[in-house]
């Protein structure tokens, strides 16, 4: 799954993903089965322990990639969360080109960087621990989100590190650092947002980006985004049961 999904972003495929917040492994299963090409498995703004992500990617069966956000730019997540075997890892709040240097040591084997070898998920529980090794540093999806006004003002060094593979734009934390909170369709906001996509293509870096519903989605294909998640998984729930009751009454 990793590999096929690194090349299709590579190539800068539209790439159609929804966000993972609910602990329960029977909502992420049935939402695999619908055909998303990834999960935002969300690790920063949920309740979801490491031990039910890793149940979460169990329950998926390989249906759709899974790109875990993790808590922080912080080597012992990045480390845990890695090791649960997850496909690609979704770094929050970077703002400078240090920041990025210390994730990719964090997420790489030595000699490229300074990952702790150990047993797990990943590596099949010991039975393909060689084969792991080989392989990781080249196979692992590494997104970093850029969410901040200060990143905007660094991107174009945080894009010069070589290394990870891909970009995806957080608008509403972005909304927040310019004094506009949850304001993601402000003039301002829409300007900086378009502005980090289009020096993200120029360098050829794939760009994604969250939004609410299939027509953000839509937009931003037609834009040129190509890792893109829509909704969460709540919102789904709630959507639908609101909708439902509307109707009724």
């Amino acid at each position: 799954m990793a590999i096929n999904f690194k090349q299709r972003l590579n190539q800068k495929e539209t790439l159609i993903g929804s966000v993972i917040t609910l602990p329960c492994t029977e909502t992420a299963e049935a939402l695999s089965q619908l055909g998303f090409d990834w999960f935002w498995i969300d690790m920063e703004h949920s309740p979801l322990s490491l031990e039910k992500v890793q149940l979460i990617m169990q329950a998926t069966g390989g249906r759709c990639a899974n790109l875990i956000r993790v808590p922080w730019n912080d080597s012992v997540w990045i480390k845990r969360v890695l090791d649960t075997g997850c496909d690609g890892i979704i770094l929050p709040q970077i703002k400078t080109p240090q920041e990025v240097k210390y994730a990719l040591e964090a997420c790489l084997y030595p000699p490229q960087g300074s990952r702790s070898l150990g047993v797990a998920r990943a590596q099949n529980y010991g039975m393909s621990l060689p084969e792991y090794f080989k392989t990781a540093n080249e196979n692992i999806v590494i997104v970093l989100q850029i969410e901040h006004i200060d990143a905007v003002k660094n991107l174009e060094s945080i894009i010069d590190v070589p290394g990870f593979d891909a970009i995806v734009i957080g608008p509403f934390d972005l909304s927040g650092s310019m004094g506009l909170t949850g304001q993601v369709n402000h003039p301002d906001v829409v300007k900086v947002i378009a502005s980090v996509k289009e020096t993200c293509l120029n360098k050829g870096i794939p760009v994604g980006i969250f939004t609410t519903d299939s027509q953000g989605a839509i937009s931003a294909k037609e834009a040129g985004y190509s890792l893109i998640a829509v909704g969460v998984d709540s919102m789904y729930l709630w959507k639908l049961a609101k909708q439902t009751l509307e109707e009724i009454n």
